[in-house]
This record gives C-alpha cells, sequence and structure tokens, in this order.
C-alpha cells in the first residue's frame, strides 16, 4: 500500500502520462474546501492518508455481505523535509475518536460532529474527505493528499508485483478469510494476499491490532522486494503496476497529477529500508466497550509531535506488534539489519533521542512472521 504511490507516479512520467492519469483523474475526489498544493510543497515533509475501504461500491464481493462501506484500514504516511525517513502510521478501525462535522460530496448530505464514534464510520459520513477530516482531526495534521483502496485493488496489486513473500510460524486455516498458508514462508498473490491482509481469525489473538500487524509485514515485504528487484528503477514495470491499479484507486483531485506523483516517487524512493517506520497509532482499552481502544494519550502524543516536528522515530526492542516475531531465515540480514535499541530503562536506551518506548512496529528492514493463532 505505501509504495503504491511510488509505483503509480514514476510510471505515470515515464509511459502513457495522459491516458493514465485520465484514468486516475476519472475517479478523483475532493477532500473539502482547501486548495489543492503547489508541485513546490513536494520539496518539503508531505503526509498522504491510504483508505482501505470494506464493501466499496462496485467492488466484487469478498466474504458476508454488509451494509454500507467502512473505512477499515487506514495507514497515515509522513515523509520528511528530507526525504531521509519516513512514518508510516496505522490507525486502527476500532479508535473511538471525535468526529467533525462532513458533507457527502455527491449528496449534500452534512453531517453533525460527534463525540466518540470508531474511525471506521467515517467514510460513511462523507466519504474519502471525511475520513482525512477525522484523522486530521485527531492528529492536527495536514493532510492534502489521500487514496482509497478497494479488495479488488488490493487484489490485483499483488498479482502485478507477482506476489509477495509473507512468512507464517505455523500452517493456518482461517475460514474467515479464507486463508490457508503452510507453515514457512509462502509468495502471496490475489485473494490469497487479501485473505492474509484480512486475517483475524487466523493469526494473533483474533484483534484489529494483530491484523494490523500482519498488514505491516506485508508492506514491509512489498517494500524489500520492490527494491531488492529494482522495481522503483525501471518503467517498464512501474507501469505495469500503474495500469493494474488505475481502476481500483480513487485518488484525492491533489493527487491525481501526474506531477505531483512524479515528484512524490521520487521522495519515497530515497527513503532506505532502516528508515522507514511502520507503527500503531497507540491505544488503551475502551473502558465503555472493551471490543474498541481509544487513544493512549500520552504515548500517541509523544508519536505525533515527532512526526509533526519532522522527527525520527526509533523503536525499542519489544516493539513488534502483537501477532509477528522476527524471522530467522538463512543468509537473511533483514532481520538483523534493523536498528533495535536496548530496552526501556537501560543506559542504550535513555541515550537514543529517537526511541519511543512503547510504541508497536516494524522498519520495512525487518522480516517478521505472523505469530498464528492457537485455538
Amino acid at each position: 500500500m505505501v509504495s503504491v504511490i511510488a509505483i503509480s507516479s514514476v510510471s505515470v512520467a515515464a509511459y502513457g502520462v495522459w491516458h493514465l492519469t485520465a484514468k486516475f483523474k476519472h475517479n478523483a475526489v475532493s477532500l473539502g474546501d482547501g486548495k489543492i498544493p503547489s508541485i513546490a510543497a513536494l520539496n518539503g515533509a508531505f503526509n498522504v492518508l491510504l483508505v482501505g475501504a470494506d464493501n466499496a461500491p462496485g467492488q466484487k464481493h469478498f466474504g458476508a455481505k454488509r451494509e454500507g462501506t467502512l473505512n477499515d484500514v487506514n495507514i497515515l504516511i509522513h515523509v520528511s523535509a528530507d526525504h531521509d525517513k519516513a512514518t508510516v502510521v496505522s490507525l486502527p478501525r476500532d479508535l473511538v475518536i471525535a468526529h467533525p462535522q462532513c458533507t457527502d460530496p455527491k449528496t449534500g448530505a452534512v453531517y453533525s460532529a460527534m463525540s466518540a464514534q470508531p474511525l471506521n464510520t467515517a467514510f460513511s459520513r462523507g466519504g474519502l474527505g471525511c475520513v482525512v477530516g477525522t484523522v486530521e482531526n485527531l492528529t492536527g495534521l495536514n493532510i492534502p493528499y489521500a487514496a482509497l483502496f478497494s479488495f479488488d485493488g488490493t487484489v490485483k496489486m499483488a498479482d502485478a508485483v507477482g506476489g509477495v513473500p509473507i512468512c507464517v510460524n505455523k500452517a493456518v486455516d482461517d475460514t474467515d478469510s479464507g486463508l490457508k498458508l503452510k507453515k514457512g514462508v509462502t509468495v502471496v498473490k490475489g485473494r490469497q494476499a487479501l485473505a492474509y491482509l484480512r486475517s483475524r481469525h487466523g493469526v494473533g489473538d483474533g484483534s484489529d491490532l494483530s491484523r494490523i500487524a500482519s498488514q505491516q509485514a506485508y508492506m514491509s515485504s512489498l517494500m524489500r522486494k520492490m527494491t531488492s528487484a529494482g522495481t522503483l528503477a525501471d518503467p517498464t514495470k512501474l507501469y505495469g503496476l500503474a495500469s493494474a491499479a488505475a481502476d481500483s484507486i480513487t485518488l484525492s483531485e491533489s493527487l491525481a497529477n501526474p506531477d505531483t506523483m512524479v515528484q512524490m516517487a521520487l521522495a519515497v524512493k530515497s527513503v532506505g529500508l532502516d528508515h522507514m517506520v511502520f507503527v500503531q497509532y497507540p491505544t488503551a482499552e475502551d473502558p465503555n466497550d472493551t471490543a474498541k481502544v481509544i487513544p493512549s494519550t500520552a504515548l500517541a502524543t509523544a508519536l505525533i509531535d515527532r512526526v509533526q516536528k519532522d522527527q525520527a522515530i526509533g523503536l525499542d526492542k519489544d516493539a513488534l506488534g502483537l501477532s509477528t516475531k522476527l524471522e530467522k531465515a538463512k543468509g537473511d540480514k533483514a532481520a538483523s539489519s534493523t536498528k533495535s535499541p536496548s530496552p526501556s530503562g537501560s543506559a542504550t536506551a535513555k541515550a537514543d533521542p529517537d526511541v519511543i518506548a512503547g510504541l508497536r512496529g516494524q522498519t520495512a528492514a525487518q522480516q517478521t512472521c505472523s505469530i498464528a493463532k492457537t485455538d
């Protein structure tokens, strides 16, 4: 997901710019009254929100039928001003937060502000623009760029990239998501990739937080694959990937621009795997509903403050998500190459100003295994 921007943008510049851009612009949506940023804005730091929609309009049927569309995957990407680091923040769908007033761009219906509702209800109150506004309201960040992915888009991207290697510590057979995996590493494609990203009952403790850890493992593996294969430097490969995704992604008007996308891709391309950090937005159990979560205020403030100030974010050795562990593959240096400071409280951790003890996540350089759920 994080790499789709890079995939589509460089290819737009290299081949069929206007043909491909027309596809994107056909589905582009407005995020509200804000002005579309100029190209010069990409010379510095920028923020992008990637939204995965459950039951998106027009997509093929996957799983149980649902009423309405939910923004079940919400990923905030911040690229630093020097383009040397990136922070990718996954916000849980069940995060209970305040929602601002939103206006549905299609119907004109106005939805009043709410004090405490799950994040994944935002899309139903005004589409992609409302999701962006809700995350902006939570974080205080300006988010001028956004993209909406359907299940179809995820399937097409997994196929177009030739599959993504993922690892599980033992065999998985999850009838809810349709995920079946053997123990060890499997290159997942198409619906199998989607099943892995959606699985809650096959890995971890069955929570959405566990699923976020799996999604981060998938994204980091995708970035490693594209980096090692030279995909980001190969216009032919990039065009094929972008063309495959063009009909399944809805972009904000600010992002449906070839020049903007090209400059954004070049920025992401320059971020090293060790400096691309995937983190879960810090949460605590909702005292009013154990199935939901609320912001862990102190830790969330520390995280967002670093993002706002464009500062590096380091993870301690216990940072891996609830459903992942480091993979120790023969001859693979990725698992040990990332920065792994000493535990919080040690002299080394205290001396490292980048580490935020208590955050969960991983870097793109870390190769991890999903922990299969035990009955």
